[in-house]
């Protein structure tokens, strides 16, 4: 109480009574908690934000930090945007939720239709979920009843890429290939088959993304000669391989994937969680390839950063699997609490209605050729691997040594560096590693890519030194 009664009191000291309140209880997502305990011996700060305007957030102090990474990739259309808000506020006051199983509400409704309409043909059916981790779970043991429903039980396994993640619940961690989240949980997880990444930072000196591609898809196509007989389906980020560190490859990989997914029986699973709803510069990334996934797992974006919600989109065919006599045994016996929440659905309705009315992807192109210029400059710098960029995402990838490609050893923690520079220099920065990447709202201007460009070029080089 003291603490609080000095903060109110002295407002230079709200962060901290608010931080101090956090650390006594609070245990954060994908964090080192001893990093804060350092906090007063130049550790990691613990930042309480009040509030949040378009594309900044804003701290109990009054400073502000633009979110060069939509804080977690999930917000499109900034921080407390009225109209998402307003179509919340409507829904408060009618319905806030309804058991899913043998009820229905509009918002649900509507939103299906809508997400049928926009995404790639043949995704007819749609299930809802809470997050994004929920929605591959969804998609790998719909696959897998699928084929059980029909007679093909010997298929159990599931490939992956080489480097994907899919997220942290079993299921998606056991498709998963980043060994910082995956290693610990090991003895825990099924064993997914690799396929090697199409990744175009991997290929061969010379190499352009799309010869990368055509070579990958052949050393797929061997891997399912070998195992398509036990495969439900092939997992993958369309585009871009986020938590990974933003590797990005050609379309050309997706178009092979569908061609191959087809031929040897097996389902074409695409996680458009993070890169789905405009990110890669089409409102799905299946779209630069013109495939259409046996499942599409969304979430993030859906909601224009609000609320969780998520939601597999799949085939009438696959629906059909499922589709008799309850005596049969073979209904989809999954479900959450909140499927369907009436709110979250009426987020993302408003978050829709935002694309439909506005000319959205052609603003991104914008601005995304905007960041690609401002970003230029740092190709050449002689810490800098790489800077590459789908869309309105866009990475540079930290090295100690631009020749071989050398990495910075992981203990350094260079992107750390990079990312304490940011919160300086109101700027929110938070790397993969080495890799320094941007992924803002679609409500930033140019003025502020180029302070977000700004502080990271500034940290960048106080980090390699």
């Amino acid at each position: 109480m003291d603490a609080d009664h000095n903060a109110m009191t002295n407002p230079a000291d709200r962060n901290t009574a608010l931080a101090a309140r956090d650390l006594k209880h609070i245990w954060h997502p994908c964090t080192q908690m001893h990093d804060h305990a350092m906090t007063s011996k130049g550790g990691v700060p613990m930042l309480p934000i009040v509030r949040g305007e378009g594309a900044w957030l804003i701290d109990a102090e009054g400073r502000r930090y633009l979110d060069g990474i939509s804080s977690w990739w999930t917000n499109l259309f900034g921080h407390a945007n009225p109209r998402i808000a307003a179509a919340l506020a409507e829904q408060a006051r009618t319905l806030e939720h309804v058991i899913f199983a043998g009820f229905t509400h509009p918002p649900a409704i509507e939103l299906a239709e809508e997400l049928v309409r926009i995404t790639p043909p043949g995704l007819d059916k749609v299930f809802f979920a809470d997050n994004g981790s929920a929605a591959i779970e969804v998609a790998l043991k719909m696959s897998f009843h699928y084929w059980l429903n029909q007679g093909h039980g010997e298929k159990t396994r599931f490939i992956a890429l080489t480097g994907s993640y899919h997220g942290e619940t079993l299921g998606a961690l056991s498709v998963s290939d980043v060994a910082l989240y995956r290693k610990t949980y090991a003895p825990l997880l099924l064993t997914p088959i690799l396929a090697p990444s199409p990744d175009a930072y991997e290929g061969k000196p010379g190499e352009p993304p799309a010869q990368v591609a055509a070579r990958r898809v052949a050393e797929l196509r061997a891997l399912l000669e070998c195992h398509a007989h036990e495969t439900c389906a092939v997992i993958v980020e369309p585009l871009v391989q986020c938590a990974g560190g933003m590797r990005m490859y050609h379309p050309d990989y997706l178009a092979g994937l569908r061609k191959l997914c087809d031929e040897f029986a097996v389902h074409f699973i695409a996680d458009e969680i993070a890169v789905g709803f405009g990110r890669t510069g089409t409102m799905f990334a299946c779209e630069q390839a013109r495939v259409s996934p046996d499942f599409m797992c969304l979430s993030k974006g859906l909601t224009g950063g609000t609320l969780p919600l998520s939601a597999v989109l799949t085939t009438q065919h696959v629906y059909e699997a499922f589709y008799a006599e309850y005596s049969a045994g073979k209904a989809f016996l999954h479900s959450h609490s909140y499927t369907g929440n009436p709110l979250a659905c009426s987020a993302a309705l408003a978050t829709l209605a935002i694309f439909r009315d506005e000319p959205v992807l052609e603003r991104n192109r914008a601005l995304a050729a905007h960041l690609s210029r401002r970003l230029e400059p740092l190709r050449d710098h002689p810490h800098v691997a790489e800077v590459r960029q789908t869309g309105m995402i866009a990475a540079v990838e930290l090295v100690a040594d631009k020749a071989t490609r050398c990495p910075f050893p992981a203990e350094d923690r260079r992107g750390l560096r990079v990312y304490l520079h940011g919160l300086r220099h109101e700027a929110l920065l938070r790397p993969l590693g080495n890799v320094i990447y941007f992924m803002p709202p679609y409500v930033v201007n140019e003025a502020e890519i180029d302070h977000l460009v700004a502080a990271a070029t500034s940290g960048i080089e106080q980090a390699v030194v």
